[in-house]
């Protein structure tokens, strides 16, 4: 197998999908994927709208042995190996919350065990291949990792840049309010000084 064969197989062991999803109150959302023993499962995850920006969150194996649980995280990164065959269960929930819906961001990576061909420590070529093909693992990991990152800052631009909107908002209702009360109270005071001059002045 040639250089460029192995790094085009090394670029498509490790799949990973982004999703974005609306979690109402009072609610959890389940996802599924089948694993084999030693399969490595990364989970990054980002509540982008909805109240304190926090979510629950727990990884179940086959066995239902409980594998991660978080509970009110706003973000966070966990990776696991498998330990058995089957189907993983991670979810999402917003049981702790009866009004808002939660907006997550998160994006699930899979990576496949290296298993190495029979004889390829004596073999020159198939241990160059096999370097080459650690190295591009690595490669294809750090840029899979910028590329999360990337997508994870576009959400909080935008949580930060919602808050923002609606912090300025309110000060400028604020601001109108005042300046309304500010009116009001100098119409009054100006309608019972000329209340009080003309009760004088009939006395």
């Amino acid at each position: 197998m040639n250089s460029l064969t192995w790094i085009l197989a090394v670029l498509f062991i490790t799949p990973a999908a982004s999703y974005f999803i609306h979690v109402d109150a009072n609610e959890e959302q389940c996802f599924f994927d089948r694993l084999t023993s030693g399969t490595k499962m990364g989970l990054m995850f980002e509540v982008a709208e909805g109240g304190f920006l926090d979510i629950d969150v727990k990884i179940t194996g086959p066995d239902n042995k409980e594998i991660y649980k978080g509970e009110r995280e706003s973000s966070g990164k966990f990776t696991f190996a498998a330990h058995m065959d089957g189907v993983y269960t991670y979810c999402f929930g917003n049981k702790m919350s009866t009004m808002t819906p939660k907006a997550v961001m998160f994006t699930v990576e899979i990576t496949e065990p290296h298993q190495q061909a029979p004889g390829a420590a004596a073999n020159q070529d198939a241990a160059d291949n096999a370097k080459l093909e650690e190295m591009v693992r690595e490669l294809s990991s750090a840029l899979m990792s910028v590329k999360h990152e990337q997508e994870y800052m576009e959400v909080r631009e935008r949580v930060h840049r919602n808050i923002n909107e609606n912090t300025n908002s309110r000060v400028v209702m604020w601001a109108a309010f005042e300046a309304f009360v500010l009116v009001g109270m100098t119409v009054g005071q100006i309608f019972y000084l000329k209340r009080f001059f003309e009760v004088r002045t009939m006395v």
